[in-house]
Protein backbone atom coordinates (compact mmCIF):
# COMPACT_ATOMS: atom_id res chain seq x y z
CA UNK A 1 0.00 0.00 0.00
CA UNK A 2 1.65 2.99 -0.63
CA UNK A 3 0.58 6.26 1.80
CA UNK A 4 1.83 9.79 0.86
CA UNK A 5 3.50 11.85 3.75
CA UNK A 6 0.13 13.71 3.78
CA UNK A 7 -1.54 10.24 3.87
CA UNK A 8 0.52 8.96 6.38
CA UNK A 9 -0.13 12.16 8.71
CA UNK A 10 -3.70 11.80 8.19
CA UNK A 11 -4.05 8.30 8.64
CA UNK A 12 -7.52 6.66 9.82
CA UNK A 13 -7.82 6.28 13.48
CA UNK A 14 -10.30 4.28 15.82
CA UNK A 15 -13.22 6.59 16.67
CA UNK A 16 -14.45 5.21 19.94
CA UNK A 17 -17.23 7.16 21.41
CA UNK A 18 -18.41 5.67 24.63
CA UNK A 19 -21.89 5.59 25.83
CA UNK A 20 -22.90 7.30 29.50
CA UNK A 21 -23.77 4.58 31.72
CA UNK A 22 -27.21 4.04 32.81
CA UNK A 23 -29.21 0.97 33.24
CA UNK A 24 -32.57 0.28 31.76
CA UNK A 25 -34.98 -2.29 31.86
CA UNK A 26 -36.49 -2.50 28.35
CA UNK A 27 -36.67 -5.72 27.18
CA UNK A 28 -33.65 -6.35 24.63
CA UNK A 29 -33.93 -5.13 21.06
CA UNK A 30 -37.06 -6.73 18.74
CA UNK A 31 -38.81 -5.93 15.76
CA UNK A 32 -38.97 -1.79 15.83
CA UNK A 33 -41.77 -2.01 17.76
CA UNK A 34 -42.24 0.79 21.38
CA UNK A 35 -39.03 0.90 22.98
CA UNK A 36 -36.80 -0.41 20.04
CA UNK A 37 -34.24 1.84 17.94
CA UNK A 38 -36.32 1.55 15.03
CA UNK A 39 -40.00 2.12 16.35
CA UNK A 40 -39.56 6.02 17.87
CA UNK A 41 -40.74 4.54 21.46
CA UNK A 42 -39.04 6.61 24.01
CA UNK A 43 -37.64 3.22 26.34
CA UNK A 44 -34.35 2.59 26.34
CA UNK A 45 -32.79 -0.88 25.27
CA UNK A 46 -31.13 -3.14 27.82
CA UNK A 47 -28.31 -4.29 25.90
CA UNK A 48 -24.21 -3.44 26.80
CA UNK A 49 -20.38 -4.56 25.82
CA UNK A 50 -19.66 -3.62 22.61
CA UNK A 51 -19.46 -3.36 19.03
CA UNK A 52 -16.54 -2.94 17.18
CA UNK A 53 -16.41 -2.08 13.29
CA UNK A 54 -14.17 -1.21 11.15
CA UNK A 55 -14.45 0.38 7.06
CA UNK A 56 -15.24 3.15 4.89
CA UNK A 57 -13.72 6.45 5.78
CA UNK A 58 -16.58 8.11 3.90
CA UNK A 59 -19.41 7.00 7.03
CA UNK A 60 -16.64 8.79 9.29
CA UNK A 61 -18.76 11.73 10.21
CA UNK A 62 -22.67 9.48 9.64
CA UNK A 63 -21.15 7.23 11.97
CA UNK A 64 -20.12 9.81 14.61
CA UNK A 65 -24.00 10.78 14.42
CA UNK A 66 -25.16 6.91 14.78
CA UNK A 67 -23.50 6.49 17.68
CA UNK A 68 -24.20 10.11 19.22
CA UNK A 69 -28.18 9.51 18.90
CA UNK A 70 -27.71 5.87 19.79
CA UNK A 71 -26.85 6.73 22.91
CA UNK A 72 -30.71 7.83 23.92
CA UNK A 73 -32.07 3.98 23.25
CA UNK A 74 -29.12 2.02 24.56
CA UNK A 75 -27.09 3.73 27.37
CA UNK A 76 -25.06 0.74 28.05
CA UNK A 77 -23.32 0.31 24.29
CA UNK A 78 -20.29 1.55 23.27
CA UNK A 79 -19.50 1.18 19.47
CA UNK A 80 -15.90 1.40 18.37
CA UNK A 81 -15.21 2.55 14.44
CA UNK A 82 -12.07 2.31 12.84
CA UNK A 83 -12.30 4.17 9.37
CA UNK A 84 -9.37 2.32 7.59
CA UNK A 85 -11.15 2.15 4.37
CA UNK A 86 -13.93 0.23 2.56
CA UNK A 87 -11.07 -3.28 1.18
CA UNK A 88 -9.92 -3.02 4.84
CA UNK A 89 -13.09 -3.19 6.53
CA UNK A 90 -14.09 -5.79 4.56
CA UNK A 91 -11.16 -7.93 5.15
CA UNK A 92 -11.23 -7.05 8.96
CA UNK A 93 -14.61 -8.65 9.11
CA UNK A 94 -13.82 -11.60 7.24
CA UNK A 95 -10.74 -12.15 9.17
CA UNK A 96 -13.10 -11.81 12.43
CA UNK A 97 -11.87 -8.57 13.56
CA UNK A 98 -14.92 -6.63 13.20
CA UNK A 99 -18.65 -7.71 14.23
CA UNK A 100 -19.96 -5.90 10.88
CA UNK A 101 -17.84 -4.24 8.67
CA UNK A 102 -18.52 -0.36 6.83
CA UNK A 103 -18.19 -0.45 3.07
CA UNK A 104 -18.73 1.44 -0.16
CA UNK A 105 -19.34 -1.77 -2.02
CA UNK A 106 -20.92 -4.80 -1.50
CA UNK A 107 -19.32 -8.39 -1.00
CA UNK A 108 -18.22 -9.55 -4.44
CA UNK A 109 -19.10 -13.39 -5.04
CA UNK A 110 -15.54 -14.59 -3.57
CA UNK A 111 -16.34 -12.58 -0.82
CA UNK A 112 -19.86 -13.42 0.16
CA UNK A 113 -18.22 -17.55 0.06
CA UNK A 114 -15.42 -16.54 2.34
CA UNK A 115 -18.02 -14.93 4.50
CA UNK A 116 -19.59 -18.05 5.37
CA UNK A 117 -16.44 -19.16 7.52
CA UNK A 118 -17.08 -16.93 10.36
CA UNK A 119 -21.49 -16.54 9.80
CA UNK A 120 -22.39 -19.86 8.98
CA UNK A 121 -23.88 -21.18 5.81
CA UNK A 122 -26.17 -18.09 4.78
CA UNK A 123 -22.97 -16.02 4.42
CA UNK A 124 -22.68 -12.03 5.62
CA UNK A 125 -25.58 -9.76 3.60
CA UNK A 126 -25.03 -5.80 2.53
CA UNK A 127 -27.76 -3.59 3.89
CA UNK A 128 -27.86 0.16 2.27
CA UNK A 129 -26.56 2.53 5.07
CA UNK A 130 -25.50 5.48 3.71
CA UNK A 131 -26.36 7.51 0.44
CA UNK A 132 -23.89 10.44 -0.91
CA UNK A 133 -23.16 11.50 -3.76
CA UNK A 134 -19.36 11.46 -4.75
CA UNK A 135 -18.62 14.79 -5.39
CA UNK A 136 -15.32 15.50 -8.21
CA UNK A 137 -13.65 18.61 -5.85
CA UNK A 138 -11.17 20.71 -7.07
CA UNK A 139 -8.79 23.96 -5.56
CA UNK A 140 -9.63 27.16 -7.51
CA UNK A 141 -10.26 29.93 -5.41
CA UNK A 142 -10.83 32.43 -8.42
CA UNK A 143 -13.19 30.52 -10.35
CA UNK A 144 -17.02 30.93 -7.84
CA UNK A 145 -18.91 28.81 -10.80
CA UNK A 146 -19.64 24.94 -10.33
CA UNK A 147 -17.38 23.85 -13.34
CA UNK A 148 -18.87 22.26 -15.95
CA UNK A 149 -17.63 18.63 -17.41
CA UNK A 150 -18.99 16.03 -19.17
CA UNK A 151 -17.97 12.58 -18.38
CA UNK A 152 -15.48 11.75 -21.04
CA UNK A 153 -13.76 15.62 -19.91
CA UNK A 154 -13.58 13.99 -16.12
CA UNK A 155 -12.39 10.54 -17.11
CA UNK A 156 -9.48 13.01 -19.80
CA UNK A 157 -8.68 14.74 -16.51
CA UNK A 158 -7.83 11.74 -14.29
CA UNK A 159 -6.22 9.66 -16.88
CA UNK A 160 -4.15 12.69 -17.33
CA UNK A 161 -5.12 13.15 -21.11
CA UNK A 162 -6.16 16.74 -19.91
CA UNK A 163 -3.55 18.45 -18.21
CA UNK A 164 -4.41 22.09 -17.68
CA UNK A 165 -7.49 23.93 -16.28
CA UNK A 166 -7.89 26.24 -19.42
CA UNK A 167 -7.72 22.90 -22.26
CA UNK A 168 -10.57 23.98 -24.59
CA UNK A 169 -12.11 20.25 -23.86
CA UNK A 170 -13.21 22.03 -20.28
CA UNK A 171 -13.56 25.44 -21.80
CA UNK A 172 -15.75 25.08 -24.39
CA UNK A 173 -18.52 23.15 -21.96
CA UNK A 174 -17.64 26.64 -19.48
CA UNK A 175 -18.37 29.70 -21.55
CA UNK A 176 -17.98 32.61 -19.69
CA UNK A 177 -15.88 31.34 -17.02
CA UNK A 178 -12.09 32.81 -16.90
CA UNK A 179 -10.20 29.42 -16.42
CA UNK A 180 -6.61 29.60 -15.54
CA UNK A 181 -3.14 28.67 -17.16
CA UNK A 182 -2.66 26.23 -14.94
CA UNK A 183 -1.64 22.46 -14.29
CA UNK A 184 -4.40 19.96 -13.31
CA UNK A 185 -2.82 18.10 -10.38
CA UNK A 186 -5.02 14.92 -9.95
CA UNK A 187 -5.02 13.21 -6.23
CA UNK A 188 -6.23 9.89 -5.92
CA UNK A 189 -7.06 7.44 -3.12
CA UNK A 190 -3.66 5.54 -1.76
CA UNK A 191 -5.92 2.74 -0.06
CA UNK A 192 -8.13 0.25 -1.56
CA UNK A 193 -11.53 2.13 -1.26
CA UNK A 194 -15.06 2.01 -2.22
CA UNK A 195 -15.51 5.13 -3.19
CA UNK A 196 -12.31 4.64 -5.82
CA UNK A 197 -14.75 1.99 -7.03
CA UNK A 198 -17.57 3.86 -7.32
CA UNK A 199 -15.92 6.62 -9.33
CA UNK A 200 -13.86 4.19 -11.63
CA UNK A 201 -17.48 2.23 -12.46
CA UNK A 202 -19.11 5.81 -13.21
CA UNK A 203 -15.92 6.57 -15.76
CA UNK A 204 -16.03 2.89 -17.09
CA UNK A 205 -19.49 2.66 -17.77
CA UNK A 206 -19.78 6.51 -19.21
CA UNK A 207 -16.73 7.69 -20.26
CA UNK A 208 -15.40 4.40 -22.22
CA UNK A 209 -13.32 6.37 -25.01
CA UNK A 210 -10.70 8.06 -22.29
CA UNK A 211 -11.63 5.41 -19.43
CA UNK A 212 -9.66 2.28 -20.44
CA UNK A 213 -8.75 1.12 -16.72
CA UNK A 214 -11.81 -0.77 -16.04
CA UNK A 215 -13.23 -0.81 -12.28
CA UNK A 216 -11.05 -0.63 -9.42
CA UNK A 217 -10.80 -0.37 -5.88
CA UNK A 218 -7.05 0.39 -6.14
CA UNK A 219 -5.65 2.99 -8.47
CA UNK A 220 -4.51 1.97 -11.52
CA UNK A 221 -0.73 2.32 -11.01
CA UNK A 222 0.14 3.56 -14.32
CA UNK A 223 -1.56 6.75 -14.05
CA UNK A 224 -0.49 7.32 -10.89
CA UNK A 225 -0.57 10.97 -9.31
CA UNK A 226 -0.47 12.51 -6.23
CA UNK A 227 -2.27 10.52 -3.24
CA UNK A 228 -3.30 10.21 0.34
CA UNK A 229 -4.77 7.94 2.41
CA UNK A 230 -8.67 8.14 3.64
CA UNK A 231 -11.29 10.90 2.70
CA UNK A 232 -9.93 13.31 5.00
CA UNK A 233 -6.45 12.72 3.58
CA UNK A 234 -7.33 13.25 -0.14
CA UNK A 235 -9.63 16.67 0.44
CA UNK A 236 -6.96 17.86 2.60
CA UNK A 237 -3.77 17.42 0.23
CA UNK A 238 -6.12 18.38 -2.71
CA UNK A 239 -7.08 22.13 -0.11
CA UNK A 240 -3.19 22.45 0.37
CA UNK A 241 -2.85 22.33 -4.06
CA UNK A 242 -3.85 25.08 -5.86
CA UNK A 243 -5.20 23.26 -9.03
CA UNK A 244 -5.77 20.01 -7.91
CA UNK A 245 -8.64 17.98 -8.30
CA UNK A 246 -9.76 14.72 -6.60
CA UNK A 247 -12.85 12.53 -5.90
CA UNK A 248 -14.51 12.16 -2.23
CA UNK A 249 -17.87 11.87 -0.58
CA UNK A 250 -19.69 15.19 -0.70
CA UNK A 251 -20.04 15.75 3.02
CA UNK A 252 -16.62 16.20 3.54
CA UNK A 253 -15.44 18.61 0.51
CA UNK A 254 -15.53 21.36 2.69
CA UNK A 255 -15.08 24.75 0.67
CA UNK A 256 -13.82 23.34 -2.18
CA UNK A 257 -15.24 24.08 -5.60
CA UNK A 258 -17.27 20.95 -7.13
CA UNK A 259 -17.88 19.90 -11.02
CA UNK A 260 -21.42 19.79 -12.33
CA UNK A 261 -21.89 16.64 -14.18
CA UNK A 262 -23.38 16.48 -17.52
CA UNK A 263 -26.75 14.23 -17.51
CA UNK A 264 -28.55 13.81 -20.87
CA UNK A 265 -28.56 17.77 -21.79
CA UNK A 266 -28.01 19.58 -18.29
CA UNK A 267 -25.56 19.66 -15.78
CA UNK A 268 -26.28 18.87 -12.61
CA UNK A 269 -24.77 19.90 -9.35
CA UNK A 270 -23.91 16.84 -7.11
CA UNK A 271 -27.00 16.93 -4.18
CA UNK A 272 -28.64 14.53 -1.40
CA UNK A 273 -31.67 14.86 -3.72
CA UNK A 274 -29.44 14.36 -6.92
CA UNK A 275 -28.29 11.34 -5.19
CA UNK A 276 -31.50 9.32 -4.22
CA UNK A 277 -33.39 10.13 -7.50
CA UNK A 278 -30.11 7.72 -8.71
CA UNK A 279 -30.56 4.86 -6.13
CA UNK A 280 -34.37 5.13 -7.23
CA UNK A 281 -33.57 3.42 -10.46
CA UNK A 282 -30.85 1.02 -9.12
CA UNK A 283 -31.31 -2.68 -9.57
CA UNK A 284 -30.60 -5.05 -7.19
CA UNK A 285 -27.50 -7.03 -7.60
CA UNK A 286 -28.95 -10.85 -7.85
CA UNK A 287 -27.02 -13.66 -5.69
CA UNK A 288 -25.77 -13.59 -2.04
CA UNK A 289 -28.03 -14.45 1.34
CA UNK A 290 -31.80 -13.68 0.70
CA UNK A 291 -32.05 -10.45 2.53
CA UNK A 292 -29.03 -9.52 0.76
CA UNK A 293 -29.96 -5.46 -0.20
CA UNK A 294 -26.84 -4.52 -2.48
CA UNK A 295 -27.65 -2.63 -5.65
CA UNK A 296 -26.66 -1.47 -9.40
CA UNK A 297 -26.71 1.43 -10.13
CA UNK A 298 -27.40 3.16 -13.69
CA UNK A 299 -23.94 5.19 -14.44
CA UNK A 300 -25.34 6.42 -17.74
CA UNK A 301 -28.79 7.62 -17.00
CA UNK A 302 -29.97 10.73 -18.94
CA UNK A 303 -32.96 11.61 -16.35
CA UNK A 304 -33.42 15.23 -15.61
CA UNK A 305 -32.34 16.12 -11.90
CA UNK A 306 -30.02 12.45 -11.34
CA UNK A 307 -26.43 12.73 -9.84
CA UNK A 308 -24.90 9.60 -11.71
CA UNK A 309 -21.54 9.41 -9.27
CA UNK A 310 -23.60 7.81 -6.32
CA UNK A 311 -21.76 6.24 -3.16
CA UNK A 312 -24.03 3.74 -1.73
CA UNK A 313 -22.18 2.69 1.65
CA UNK A 314 -23.38 -0.37 2.97
CA UNK A 315 -23.02 -1.77 6.09
CA UNK A 316 -22.16 -5.90 6.14
CA UNK A 317 -23.35 -7.97 8.90
CA UNK A 318 -23.09 -11.35 9.01
CA UNK A 319 -26.77 -13.85 9.04
CA UNK A 320 -25.68 -15.65 11.87
CA UNK A 321 -23.61 -14.54 15.33
CA UNK A 322 -21.77 -17.11 18.30
CA UNK A 323 -23.99 -15.77 20.99
CA UNK A 324 -27.19 -14.02 21.79
CA UNK A 325 -25.30 -10.58 23.30
CA UNK A 326 -23.81 -9.99 19.72
CA UNK A 327 -27.06 -10.38 17.87
CA UNK A 328 -29.17 -8.17 20.56
CA UNK A 329 -26.45 -5.48 19.67
CA UNK A 330 -26.27 -6.34 16.23
CA UNK A 331 -29.95 -5.81 16.39
CA UNK A 332 -30.16 -2.61 18.34
CA UNK A 333 -27.74 -1.01 16.73
CA UNK A 334 -28.44 -1.87 13.03
CA UNK A 335 -31.84 -0.89 13.90
CA UNK A 336 -31.14 2.78 15.07
CA UNK A 337 -28.97 3.10 11.91
CA UNK A 338 -31.86 2.38 9.07
CA UNK A 339 -34.86 4.02 11.12
CA UNK A 340 -36.13 7.78 10.58
CA UNK A 341 -34.28 9.22 13.62
CA UNK A 342 -30.90 7.19 12.57
CA UNK A 343 -31.33 8.59 8.87
CA UNK A 344 -32.04 12.08 9.69
CA UNK A 345 -29.13 12.00 12.13
CA UNK A 346 -26.68 11.29 9.13
CA UNK A 347 -28.48 13.75 6.84
CA UNK A 348 -27.52 16.47 9.14
CA UNK A 349 -23.96 15.30 9.95
CA UNK A 350 -22.87 14.85 6.84
CA UNK A 351 -25.57 16.02 4.13
CA UNK A 352 -26.30 12.03 2.59
CA UNK A 353 -29.73 10.89 1.43
CA UNK A 354 -31.96 9.56 3.77
CA UNK A 355 -33.24 5.66 2.86
CA UNK A 356 -37.09 5.47 1.66
CA UNK A 357 -39.64 4.46 4.11
CA UNK A 358 -39.34 1.36 2.19
CA UNK A 359 -36.07 0.85 2.25
CA UNK A 360 -35.91 1.61 5.34
CA UNK A 361 -38.53 -0.94 6.39
CA UNK A 362 -36.62 -3.79 4.37
CA UNK A 363 -33.38 -2.45 6.25
CA UNK A 364 -34.62 -3.19 9.77
CA UNK A 365 -36.35 -6.51 8.89
CA UNK A 366 -32.94 -7.75 6.80
CA UNK A 367 -31.14 -6.68 10.50
CA UNK A 368 -34.22 -8.01 12.85
CA UNK A 369 -33.80 -11.49 10.80
CA UNK A 370 -30.13 -12.35 12.19
CA UNK A 371 -29.77 -15.00 14.51
CA UNK A 372 -27.72 -17.14 16.54
CA UNK A 373 -25.54 -20.41 15.08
Amino acid sequence: MKISRVGAFLAAITVSISLAACQSDAPPAGGGGEGTPGGGGESQVSVSGTLTAGGASSQEAAMTAWVQGFRSVAPDMQVQYNPVGSGSGREGFLAGQYTFAGSDASLDEEEYEASKEICGPGGAFNVPAYISPVAVAYNLPDVSENIKMDAETIAGVFAKKITKWNDPKIAEQNEGVELPDLNITTVHRSDSSGTTENFTDYLTAAAPTNWTYDVVEDWPAEIASENAQGTGGVVGLVSQTEGAITYADASAVGELGTVAVKVGEEYVPYSAAAAAKAVETANRVEGGAEVNMAVELDRTSTEAGTYPIVLVSYHIFCTTYSDEETVNRVKAFGSYVFSEAGQAASEKAAGSAPLSPALSEEAIAAVESITTA
